[in-house]
């Protein structure tokens, strides 16, 4: 018993403190083994296909084509951290536009492209690639993507930063349904 106290009067709070907190490490490694708590492996639910769409507002191009097509591969940065290639679905754009009051016609206003500014274009890029989905949404190269989400596109001859605009999962599904869900009617090329 003797020995015992000695011991006991021998170790330092630091040594306490440290026991304390190995006890503590098992205890948690324990409750995480029996399934009580989830690791960040086990929040993806599934790996699957999502196409979104990046609304770039304002793009300035004095050329004759906007040089993003469809078809082709776009290297895409996220939060300005560079991630991948990825497939272009599908490409809209239009001339910036105004609004002008009609007093005469029976519509209040009617909308016109903005002379002042030509080189001014609207561009909806639609893209698409693999990503984990979670309970809080799908995620790319490290990152929830969501709408609002800034993101850079970035090919031979073009760097243009944009916004995600819209966000669908698709379960196995093929390349013309895909073109189809994202109404790709106005198809710029």
């Amino acid at each position: 018993m003797n020995k015992i106290k000695e011991f006991l009067k021998k170790i330092k709070l630091i040594d306490w403190i440290i026991i304390c907190f190995l006890i503590i490490a098992c205890g948690v490694g324990v409750y995480t083994h029996k399934g009580f708590r989830q690791t960040a492996d086990k929040q993806i639910e599934v790996t699957s296909k999502i196409v979104f769409k990046v609304y770039m507002r304002g793009i300035t191009f004095s050329g004759d084509e906007i040089p993003i097509k469809k078809g082709d591969k776009t290297f895409i940065s996220i939060r300005n951290v560079p991630y991948s290639d990825l497939d272009i679905v599908d490409v809209k754009s239009e001339r910036r536009k105004i609004v002008i009051p009609t007093p005469t016609s029976k519509k209040f206003v009617v909308e016109v492209e903005d002379a002042s500014q030509p080189d001014l274009y609207d561009v909806v890029v639609t893209l698409a690639d693999t990503a984990k989905i979670t309970k809080d949404g799908a995620v790319v190269g490290g990152n929830k993507i969501k709408i609002g989400l800034p993101i850079t596109l970035e090919g031979k001859n073009y760097k243009f930063t944009g916004s995600v605009s819209d966000l669908k999962v698709i379960d196995a599904v093929d390349d013309e349904t895909i073109n189809r869900d994202m109404n790709t009617t106005d198809d710029v090329q």
